[in-house]
């Protein structure tokens, strides 16, 4: 694995997630597609949280502590637990993207890091540093592909119009 280029692109998603976020109106960035969807605001609280409290805390804790117990997490819970849809839009987006500039400014101030230090995991065994790094870039994706089809979703309900002359989604 590449380190550097996966931390130059986490780096480079952040003005992704910018340009993505960024200017939303409200009738857009609050609208589900249905109730077990998320909502843009919604994202940008997961995302957030996760960069906080997931993947920086537990690259952290696997290079240095990996004998010490993980910190637990609940990302599903927290969209109610934490009032997702009570925060405010715009500022959730800035959070998120000054904790991924804190994220990447920790990962390239590590000296030589031993990728494949690892936590044993009580359920699911051993999780090394350098899988927790590949599945942040993963996730990142895995949202940039969430908010294209939340908008693409939005548009097709909004307009009432079939979107097949654009190409097949």
């Amino acid at each position: 694995m590449n380190y550097s280029l996966t931390i130059t692109t986490l780096e480079s998603n952040a003005a992704t997630f910018r340009a993505l976020l960024s200017g939303v109106p409200s009738e857009i960035h609050l609208w589900k597609q249905n109730p077990e969807k998320w909502s843009l605001l919604e994202i940008a609280c997961h995302l957030y949280d996760e960069e906080r409290e997931d993947f920086r805390a537990r690259v952290k804790h696997t290079l240095f502590s990996p004998n010490d117990p993980m910190p637990k997490i609940d990302p599903v819970a927290w969209v109610k637990e934490r009032k997702y849809m009570e925060q405010e839009y715009e500022k959730k987006i800035a959070a998120f993207l000054d904790e991924r500039t804190e994220s990447v400014k920790w990962l390239r101030s590590l000296s030589n890091p031993n990728w494949k230090s690892f936590y044993q995991h009580p359920k699911v065994g051993p999780i090394s540093a350098e899988f927790l790094l590949a599945n942040w870039l993963a996730h990142d994706h895995l949202h940039i592909r969430q908010i294209t089809a939340t908008k693409y979703n939005f548009l097709k309900e909004s307009s009432g119009l079939s979107l097949d002359y654009a190409g097949h989604w």
